[in-house]
């Protein structure tokens, strides 16, 4: 054993190197306490989670765990980022989105915004915005040299462009200044609404040859993969479908007569990001290495392969119940982006399902990247997540998951196709309806909505937002669903509401809690929390029933249906004259929290309808608490 300095800093240096065989050992010993017998690497397999994508992650890395070192910062693969400096010298682009009709009061908030921290604009513009010929009024006193302006015009990207060059022109801004997106996204509206346009795509080649030619800072495709994301795509599928819009660009700017390079030039990519950071962070950094292979293959040189990021935070993520946790998690998603190297970020307001935001929703959602940048110093550091071993392995993992995904694209013909054979929206839909059953099972968590929510919290109003193509509902016949993670729980509380409105009390449970606090608690706040993600109130008083007691309780409660909670041992006791008693009281169905073991055939013929468990389906248990009591 090697003899250091006693410079008292040694740390663990005198002690011998841990094996990974003797930490799975020491996990095996712990799981068998738990009754799991297990050895080797199979112990440490019980403890990795299963991810999308057939991904999964272990509890413990190492360095054999990482993948090849991919490059430095500002060098091809660029998987640790488009840019050298990375954020260091001016942070990442704060861009916030604009979707009012009204250019007057749009152009208040874009000059509020710009006033307070944001660099760029994000803007609807046609029918889901501003009209195109109001667009001058909107960007009244914006100075367009400064503030890149990004557009979102759908199908009539070609006349907001003009509209847009034509401000340009009007204003005296020299060519070399305009930056930003031009917004020719026909792809995107493909995929959106399930028409094509027949000249869309010449129009957008038509404004890439006019930038590449003339206005080097703007782009003039946007390549987005929110459709994806937003129809319940994984994070691998939203990458491959967006590395199959890229090579559709490719071939359709090149056979416009544009070189590689210039192609590769005149494309921004647009990812979500969610409250899951690392998987954002992989996801980012996944894309510039997965861009840069296929630039490398049609023949772009290796400055030419860097991908230009504008990330969004999750629109699927946000809840319109308890509103205010969205501020929570786009705080973690845009520092998610900013870490991961987008190269700008739109944090979309909290109230931002509800319809337009507010200015207090706005001020919000701009201050999130300025406390990061400004407060935390997030820009400081270039590639952050580089050298994490968990990080490398997940950016590489789902990297190799994405190109298998766009490589299956383009056997089938390529994103055209694949969208019009029903591919891409049949495998977006299955990978839906697995994330469906986690949600209804509170396996994945929604906070204010499925865990913990506030049934007497006054609903949040707002303005309703211009609808955007795209808002097909699933199954419904045009373009990609647009879901939401809350709407199977959303519809749960819409019937409550309902019920408000029309008897003035909310659909009510009784809990029957059996013995002492010790004993019930645990399961009647999990009764409690389970019914109220369904609006279904719950009444706890008095704090403990007996069989004598039970009946008259449930009938002062003013509930329908009445939940049993307590210990195993309490049960085995009570519960089943406690059942009979609820059940001659006029309970419609009786549900005994937690599951029956040996005593389940007692406990049902004294009444017990159904056991309710953590892992079971809430949504449907709820609906069907809702039916038995006859809510609409």
């Amino acid at each position: 054993m090697t003899v250091l300095p006693d410079d008292g800093l040694s740390l663990a240096a005198e002690f011998p190197d841990a094996t990974r065989e003797e930490w799975q050992s020491l996990v095996a010993g712990v799981l068998r306490k738990s009754g799991r017998e297990t050895a080797g690497a199979a112990a440490e397999e019980a403890l990795s989670t299963r991810l999308q994508d057939g991904l999964s992650t272990s509890p413990l890395y190492t360095a054999d765990d990482a993948p090849v070192a991919d490059g430095y910062p500002g060098f091809a693969p660029f998987t640790r980022g488009s840019r050298a400096e990375g954020a260091a010298v001016a942070g990442w682009d704060v861009r916030q989105r604009h979707a009012r009709t009204d250019p007057a009061l749009t152009n208040e908030a874009v000059l509020a915004d710009l006033e307070n921290g944001v660099s760029s604009l994000w803007l609807a513009v046609g029918s889901a915005g501003v009209p195109v010929s109001a667009l001058g009024t909107a960007l009244d006193g914006v100075f367009l040299d400064l503030a890149p302006v990004a557009l979102d015009a759908g199908d009539e990207f070609a006349p907001a462009a003009h509209a847009l060059l034509r401000l340009y022109r009007e204003r005296e801004v020299a060519p070399h200044q305009a930056a930003g997106t031009l917004g020719a996204d026909p792809y995107g509206q493909l995929a959106r609404t399930g028409a094509e346009s027949a000249e869309g795509v010449g129009q957008a080649a038509e404004l890439a040859t006019l930038c590449a030619r003339e206005y080097p800072g703007l782009r003039a495709v946007s390549v987005d993969a929110l459709p994806y994301h937003q129809a319940g795509g994984s994070d691998a599928q939203e990458l491959g479908c967006s590395l199959a819009t890229g090579v559709a660009w490719l071939r359709d700017l090149t056979a416009a007569g544009l070189s590689v390079e210039d192609a590769c030039g005149q494309m921004e990519f647009r990812y979500a990001a969610t409250a899951d950071q690392f998987l954002t962070i992989a996801k980012l950094r996944a894309a510039r290495r997965l861009w840069a292979r296929v630039a490398e293959v049609a023949g772009a040189g290796p400055a030419a392969r860097a991908q230009r990021q504008h990330a969004v935070t999750s629109p699927v993520m946000m809840t319109r119940r308890d509103p205010w946790v969205n501020m929570l998690r786009t705080t973690v998603a845009s520092l998610a982006a900013g870490l991961g190297g987008a190269d700008a970020v739109t944090v979309l307001p909290f109230d931002h399902t509800l319809g337009l935001p507010d200015a207090f929703a706005r001020r919000v959602a701009r201050n999130t990247s300025t406390i990061l940048l400004e407060e935390s110093h997030l820009g400081r550091v270039i590639d952050p997540a580089g050298g994490s071993w968990y990080v490398e392995r997940l950016t590489d993992d789902l990297a190799r998951a994405a190109w298998a995904w766009f490589q299956e694209i383009e056997r089938a013909g390529g994103l055209r196709a694949a969208l019009h054979d029903g591919l891409i929206g049949e495998r977006l839909a299955a990978t839906w309806e697995e994330r469906s059953g986690r949600l209804a099972r509170r396996r994945e968590p929604i906070t204010g909505v499925s865990e913990f929510p506030l049934l007497d919290q006054a609903p949040v109003v707002r303005d309703p937002a211009p609808e955007e193509p795209g808002t097909t509902a699933p199954g419904a016949a045009g373009g990609l669903p647009v879901v939401h993670r809350d709407e199977a729980f959303e519809a749960l509380r819409a019937r409550s509401d309902a019920h408000l409105a029309a008897t003035g009390a909310r659909p009510r449970v009784f809990l029957a809690a059996l013995g002492p606090a010790a004993a019930h608690t645990a399961r009647a706040s999990f009764a409690a929390g389970l019914f109220q993600a369904g609006g279904i109130e719950a009444v706890h008083d008095p704090a403990s029933v007996d069989a004598d007691t039970a009946a008259d309780a449930f009938t002062r409660s003013g509930a329908g249906v009445a939940c049993i909670c307590s210990s195993d041992a309490l049960y085995a006791e009570g519960a089943a004259p406690v059942a009979r008693a609820l059940v001659s009281a006029g309970a419609l169905r009786v549900y005994l929290a937690g599951r029956p073991g040996e005593h389940e055939e007692t406990y049902r013929q004294a009444g017990v309808d159904q056991f309710v468990v953590a892992g079971g389906d809430a949504v449907a248990i709820l609906g069907s608490v809702l039916d038995r009591m006859g809510v609409a």
